[in-house]
């Protein structure tokens, strides 16, 4: 989740001289004329000097044409790249092992695969997710950092809240997959996705089945092999509703067959079902049949 320390040092290295360059052009910050002044700049300095930066991303392209520091082409190429920063609000959403999640709900929703650089951002922010943050997104030999610099907002979610962001986040990553580096193209980027793909992020949720009502019907209706994984999924959804009541009123294991959004079978096992279905279900609807257990919990 973090960059390796040697790629940190080379980030604070690069992106400190920026910083510097720009201060010095604009005089705004009295005192900071070396990038090892940044390290001990208070943020609030450090972002009059970021704003001026990212509100003139020019100023990348006069700095590597100038290249006051005499960096190799490899390391101009970096800086040249911080032209495509990616920069506003986002939820910290998820931690992976690879990276955390960097979210941006707004449609269309994207997902970011970001490293940290000291401090991991459970360090930073805690581990209680979502999190809203100001943040600027930075591309690094082939990755997604942020800058150094993250504005949480005190803000608590609740849970219908916290689904849409679950459903944005699926969004996302059924569109576009895991942004892992910049500069990103919506139109360029996406992800080629199968029909079942499809259909079943469409079934995901009650969300998503309201807001695709009419794309299920058109895929169905141009691939009717479909109709059974719809049944499936469907039958998946139905389940988790028929167990809250079974649980209930008082059954704690057993097998159901569901058809359509009914049960109409069950028995103690598995097969004891199937040998039900069998003579109860025309051959041609046996394929719609979702079997599920009933579980205590």
């Amino acid at each position: 989740m973090k960059l390796p320390k040697e790629d940190v040092e080379l980030f604070y290295k690069l992106y400190h001289s920026l910083l510097a360059y720009v201060n010095r052009k604009f005089d705004i910050v009295k005192g900071i004329n070396s990038p090892g002044d940044f390290r001990e700049c208070p943020i609030e300095e450090i972002d009059k000097v970021r704003d001026k930066l990212y509100n003139h991303p020019e100023l990348i392209d006069s700095f590597v044409a100038e290249n006051p520091l005499n960096f190799s082409s490899e390391e101009l190429e970096i800086i040249s790249s911080w032209k495509n920063f990616v920069r506003g609000r986002f939820l910290i959403f998820r931690y992976l092992k690879k990276y955390t999640i960097f979210l941006d709900p707004d449609d269309p929703p994207k997902a970011y695969g970001v490293l940290a650089l000291i401090s991991t951002f459970e360090e930073l922010v805690g581990p209680h997710l979502p999190v809203m943050v100001e943040a600027t997104l930075l591309p690094f030999k082939n990755k997604i950092v942020y800058d150094s610099i993250l504005i949480p907002y005190c803000v608590t979610f609740g849970s219908g809240i916290r689904r849409s962001f679950n459903d944005a986040y699926q969004e996302a990553k059924s569109r576009f997959g895991i942004i892992t580096s910049l500069p990103f193209s919506p139109e360029q980027e996406k992800v080629e996705q199968s029909d079942a793909d499809k259909l079943r992020f469409y079934l995901r949720s009650r969300r998503n089945r309201e807001m695709y009502r009419e794309e299920i019907g058109a895929l169905i209706d141009r691939n009717p092999d479909l109709l059974t994984l719809y049944h499936q999924e469907m039958g998946k959804v139905h389940a988790r509703t028929y167990g809250k009541r079974l649980r209930e009123i008082g059954l704690r294991k057993g097998w159901f067959a569901i058809l359509k959004g009914i049960i109409i079978a069950s028995g103690t096992t598995k097969d004891e079902v199937e040998k039900i279905l069998q003579r109860l279900v025309p051959p041609e609807e046996q394929k719609f049949v979702y079997i599920f257990q009933l579980r205590q919990k």
